[in-house]
Order: structure tokens, then sequence, then C-alpha cells
């Protein structure tokens, strides 16, 4: 839950003011360069959002189908190595493009 808090967070500090101001002035008035940094920012952070909301969908289930055997499953390692690999998997759909 705290991953997809901080993608959402990031979707409200660092991609929503630059898209105000685009939808505002109706043109980009910030610096040029600056457009695909914060373009790839707003793949990463939706991405992220959406890879995490389906990264406690599978562990919901996985709870839900084995109660008894979740927490053998479900290990601290494992859930850290799952939020890794969501924010990895975020930057880099979002970032190589660049």
């Amino acid at each position: 839950l705290v991953s997809l808090f901080m993608s959402d967070l990031m979707v409200g500090l660092v991609v929503m003011p630059p898209a105000m101001l685009n939808q505002l002035y109706g043109r980009w008035v910030l610096r040029g360069d600056f457009c695909s940094l914060w373009a790839s920012f707003d793949v990463m952070c939706c991405s992220a959002s959406i890879l995490n909301l389906c990264i406690i969908s599978l562990d919901r289930y996985l709870l839900i189908i084995s109660p008894l055997r979740y927490k053998l499953r479900m290990t601290s390692c494992r859930a850290l190595g799952l939020i890794l690999a969501t924010w990895t998997v975020a930057a880099l759909a979002s970032f190589l493009p660049i």
C-alpha cells in the first residue's frame, strides 16, 4: 500500500502541475527538453500505480486461496522483490523510449 501511495503522490506532485499549466495555457510553457522528461515521469508514475494495484490484487488472491500457506509464500523479501519489480518495469517502460 505504501508503494501505491508513493506512485499516486508522485502523480499529484510531479505530473499534475505541468499538466495543469499545459491545460490552462493550451500549449507547453515550460522548457522544451523538460517535456520528454515530464512525459516519462507521467508514464512511469501511472504505470507504477496500475502495477501496484495488480500486485495488491495478486496478494489478496493468494491470501483468499490459501490462507494457511500465505505466510510461507509471501515473505517480506518476496514482497520487497515484487515492489522493486513493479517500479523497475514501470521505469523501463517509461525511460527507455527517451
